[in-house]
């Protein structure tokens, strides 16, 4: 899986989300900044980034997404 198809996936679930992930190809990272996460704590964070992929985990499209960073616009200025 390319890096810019979840890169896409992601902001399709968060539409104002700002990504950066990096990746080989089976284990990914990923770098979100939403405002999706103002008022949520970080697991709550991260399941809203995973949720966006749940699909691609499932079939075994996607094997692994670490979350680097989930941050609201004022919290990455």
């Amino acid at each position: 899986m390319e890096t810019s198809v979840i890169e896409e996936l992601i902001k399709a679930g968060l539409p104002d989300a700002e990504v950066k992930v990096t990746g080989d190809g089976r284990h990914f990272e990923a770098a979100v900044v939403s405002a999706a996460f103002e008022g949520k704590s970080l697991i709550q964070r991260h399941r809203l980034v995973l949720a966006t992929i749940q699909a691609q985990i499932a079939s075994d499209e996607l094997h692994a997404l670490s979350i680097t960073s989930a941050k609201t616009p004022a919290e990455a200025e």
